[in-house]
């Protein structure tokens, strides 16, 4: 057994091993090399901090680590951990989180964090196991819009340079990859809904795979949500919604309130790594 920093990892070799890992995934994984090199791109991965596991030589396991400043702190954000099949159930998952934890607190990294499904209850007594406590709950969702409001809207497409990111509220709701840095590193749209000659909300789409990446009215109320759901439908009434923290009451009841299905619920779990001692 040895563990390596990806970024000694040929990228074609990192991605077959992933694929192998996730094969049994409840999503059907994409197999596009380029998807994966635009996502972690734009999420930030540093395969300097990310760390497999050779049995044999052959890549058997993975943790894919995107690192960035969010909120003022400089955080380890896993975006991916698997290991193949056929290695599973000898803790190998276990031994690379012990050296990576180790080694991201020598680099700097001052908390480190992840999204796990709360139905895999072996991964998460992993991370449970390395220190990980769970600190948000999130929803997901994919389906159809049914909503049946008719109030006079408009819709307004702008430039993402346009947005203005400082008064779009609950910013600090967002799992990672729904967050500023990480939407402008990617391909969306930018809308805003206007009623009454007001910008009452906004929402960010990707054509692409659908994900609504935000949706917010800039005062909350009901019928707000409606039209923005309104607007919503004018440019897809097929969409995924992904990691609505539980904390939102109106953002969750509107989403059942226009009959979206709730596809997965997830933990997000966290590990302040600058308060442990360092294990090297």
């Amino acid at each position: 057994m040895k563990i390596i920093r990806l970024n000694k990892v040929p990228f074609e070799e990192l991605i077959d091993c992933f694929l192998k890992a996730f094969e049994e995934y409840h999503l059907k994984m994409p197999t596009n090399i380029d998807y994966y090199e635009q996502r972690w791109g734009a999420a930030k991965v540093d395969y300097s901090l990310s760390y497999g596991m050779r049995i044999n030589g052959q890549l058997v396991g993975f943790i894919i680590h995107a690192i960035d400043i969010r909120f003022g702190i400089k955080t380890a954000f896993n975006t991916g951990t698997g290991v193949i099949p056929e290695f599973r159930g000898q803790g190998i998952s276990k031994l690379i989180y012990e050296y990576a934890i180790s080694d991201l607190r020598n680099n700097g990294i001052e908390k480190s964090i992840l999204e796990v499904i709360q139905e895999n209850k072996k991964a998460i007594s992993i991370y449970q196991q390395s220190g990980f406590n769970i600190c948000k709950e999130y929803h997901c969702f994919s389906g159809y819009i049914s909503v049946d409001s008719k109030y006079e809207i408009s819709l307004k497409r702008i430039p993402k340079e346009a947005f203005n990111w400082n008064s779009a509220p609950n910013q600090e709701f967002h799992s990672w990859d729904f967050q500023k840095e990480t939407i402008t590193e990617r391909d969306y749209d930018y809308y805003q809904v206007i009623y009454n000659h007001q910008i009452e909300s906004y929402f960010i789409y990707n054509v692409e795979n659908k994900y609504v990446a935000q949706f917010e009215v800039y005062e909350n109320n009901k019928n707000a949500w409606l039209r923005l759901f309104q607007g919503i439908n004018l440019v897809s009434n097929n969409v995924k919604i992904i990691n609505v923290d539980d904390c939102l009451v109106n953002k969750l009841s509107i989403i059942k309130a226009v009959n979206i299905p709730e596809s997965v619920k997830q933990y997000e779990m966290e590990l302040n790594i600058s308060g442990i001692n360092s294990l090297a």
